[in-house]
């Protein structure tokens, strides 16, 4: 298995689409997402993210989402997310990743469940031993309601050699980043659907492991970053955060971004499965003025 340090640039995360009454899994919506991110393109994809749903899956559904993602995407890096927090059954999910991602399996995605460093490390090391493969480890304090400090993290790191990067979404993303990126020995990477991303970049971020309806715009800054630096990725990166922040709304983020996707024609359905919340009419009747003042997009310009 493989336990190599991610590699650094855009890692999409994907949402899982559903439709029908019976809100099961649109397998070739799924299909085009994927497409999507890979035409962009993204160095990697995660599945089963906070924003994937995959807490709402079924062990059979998240075997499906993997492998289509992986068959679909054969050459492209995945990271499989580990919605569960205590270790039995993270154990278990972690399994059922690795036998549907095969070869393409780039690391497991790990909640923190705990700010004790020994308790933490223990969590990880038993998913790791389980299933052979390098752990990312996800500091997402709005998911899990763990709170830890990113020197709490570094000891982490310090027991943990199979960890393959962090991804830091605890506010202030950007000062977690720059004390990680420095000590830590890994890529660290932020999310949050890129809203820190320029202050993230700056503070020493390997890239952004993020969902977005437009990840084109993820691209341009990183790109951009690449190129010229600070200034360079805002000029490119300002006409899209009008659309980052209104798709980064608190509890509607997730049908807000699904909503969007099926108004670029990838989902035929934007349905969420419960309790996430579906989109107000509100929001929705401003949708189409943000998607409409999107910059156009060329690949590798």
């Amino acid at each position: 298995m493989n336990s190599s340090p991610l590699d650094t640039g855009l890692w999409g995360v994907l949402a899982t689409p559903f439709h029908g009454p019976d809100l099961a899994v649109d397998v070739d919506s799924l299909e085009g997402e994927v497409d999507l991110y890979l035409g962009v393109p993204a160095d990697g994809l995660v599945v089963l993210g906070v924003f994937g749903e995959g807490v709402a899956l079924d062990s059979g559904e998240q075997a499906t989402v993997v492998s289509a993602v992986t068959k679909r995407a054969p050459q492209t890096p995945v990271v499989v997310g580990v919605s569960a927090r205590t270790t039995a059954v993270a154990v278990e999910q972690a399994r059922t990743a690795v036998a549907a991602a095969g070869p393409s399996l780039a690391g497991v995605m790990v909640q923190a469940n705990s700010a004790d460093p020994a308790v933490l490390s223990e969590h990880l090391t038993a998913v790791h031993e389980a299933t052979g493969t390098g752990i990312v480890l996800q500091d997402y304090p709005e998911s899990s309601g763990v709170r830890i400090s990113a020197e709490q993290i570094l000891d982490v790191l310090g027991r943990c050699d199979f960890v393959v990067a962090v991804k830091s979404e605890a506010p202030p993303t950007s000062v977690a980043i720059g004390r990680l990126a420095e000590q830590g020995g890994v890529p660290v990477f932020g999310g949050l659907g890129g809203v820190g991303l320029l202050d993230e970049l700056a503070s020493g971020a390997a890239g952004v492991m993020t969902g977005f309806s437009h990840p084109e715009g993820l691209r341009a800054a990183l790109d951009a970053w690449t190129a010229g630096g600070y200034r360079a990725a805002r000029d490119a990166f300002a006409p899209w955060l009008p659309l980052v922040n209104f798709e980064a709304q608190p509890g509607v983020g997730l049908a807000l971004r699904k909503e969007i996707l099926r108004h670029r024609g990838v989902f035929t359905d934007a349905s969420v499965r419960p309790p996430s919340r579906p989109a107000p009419s509100q929001l929705l009747r401003l949708l189409p003025d943000h998607v409409a003042a999107t910059p156009p997009y060329e690949r590798g310009r």
